[in-house]
């Protein structure tokens, strides 16, 4: 697996990472033994940016690769992410928290599930309106001092907010969805910030939660804990507009000849340097899949064309629900 910069200053990570949620949440049932296989894939095969969060689960998706890393620690370049407060008593809620302390609590936390001396990559998984994020910013670089953490990240951080994180202390990477279908960071404005000061934009759900791949074809190709069965571009008269956008990709696909899913993770990677895509999967056959992208070559005149064909507003309805689109761009 070849390798791309994290930012103008930071280090050098596989040019594709590996999402790490599915495994534990979200997507249908997991499967401990398939998922620890992925990840062991994934050692095999170079892909060693690994993406997590303690909101997955919550806290289970990192004891899952702190198990899987115990004695092989250096082989991975380890994200997390903090923010994100899940409702014990109703799995549907969610707070956001930004505060000094909190971020303390977060890390010590993660560090104990991931066992492990050291964050490669720490995130704020989603701004807190009401704490300034000067101040968050503040605690985070406060463990780069102490070695708890190397570099930090934002997540889903609207352009004022990157400015003002990265007056405080560099960010390494901002972390956004970024695909065919969800082309937000170049209408907000946010990859422009992010480009004005050297910082990585690292693109989750790059397949459009699957979608792009053209695995899923009808509603009931969801389990029914699957979080999509709610998604609004999965449900109702979008889930049907937008199989027509599948269908374009895989006759882009066709003409280069490899898989729906690569076409589309080609495309991001053609879209600068600076971009990594994390797409997640928790099955073997899925990654190395996804690690056939790095072998499809786009010309500049093949990305304009895709580009034509998927502007901006292409996908029919919101990427998260109402309850959850408000912490966006923040």
């Amino acid at each position: 697996m070849i390798t791309r910069k994290l930012g103008k200053h930071g280090p050098d990570v596989s040019t594709l990472g590996l999402g790490c949620m599915g495994m534990s949440e979200f997507y249908g049932a997991g499967d401990e033994k398939e998922s620890i296989a992925t990840l062991e894939r994934a050692l095999d095969l170079g892909i060693t940016f690994w993406d997590t969060s303690d909101a997955y689960g919550p806290h289970t998706n990192e004891e899952l690769i702190g198990r899987t890393l115990a004695g092989r620690r250096d082989k991975v370049f380890l994200a997390t992410k903090f923010g994100i407060v899940r409702d014990p008593n109703d799995p549907n809620k969610r707070g956001i928290d930004g505060r000094p302390e909190y971020v303390r609590l977060s890390v010590e936390g993660s560090l104990r599930r991931l066992k492990t001396d050291h964050i490669d990559l720490y995130y704020q998984h989603r701004v807190d309106r009401n704490v300034p994020i000067e101040e968050t910013v503040g605690a985070m670089a406060r463990l780069v001092e102490e070695g708890k953490v190397r570099y930090l990240g934002l997540s889903e951080a609207s352009a004022a907010s990157i400015r003002k994180a990265a007056a405080v202390h560099p960010i390494a990477a901002l972390q956004s969805e970024y695909s065919l279908w969800t082309r937000d960071p170049e209408t907000t404005g946010t990859l422009a910030a992010c480009r004005e000061h050297g910082i990585a934009l690292v693109a989750y759900s790059p397949l459009g939660r699957g979608f792009l791949t053209g695995a899923i074809t009808k509603p009931e190709d969801f389990a029914e804990d699957d979080y999509r069965r709610i998604n609004p571009r999965f449900t109702g008269d979008n889930f049907a507009k937008n199989l027509a956008i599948v269908e374009k990709v895989r006759k882009f696909a066709a003409t280069k000849g490899c898989t729906p899913g690569q076409l589309a993770l080609a495309w991001v990677l053609a879209k600068g340097d600076d971009i990594v895509p994390i797409p997640g999967t928790k099955r073997v056959k899925y990654l190395e899949e996804n690690a056939g992208a790095v072998q499809v070559t786009l010309s500049t005149a093949e990305v304009a064309e895709i580009d034509a064909v998927f502007p901006p507003d292409t996908a029919a309805g919101d990427r998260y629900a109402s309850n959850m689109m408000g912490s966006i761009n923040a």
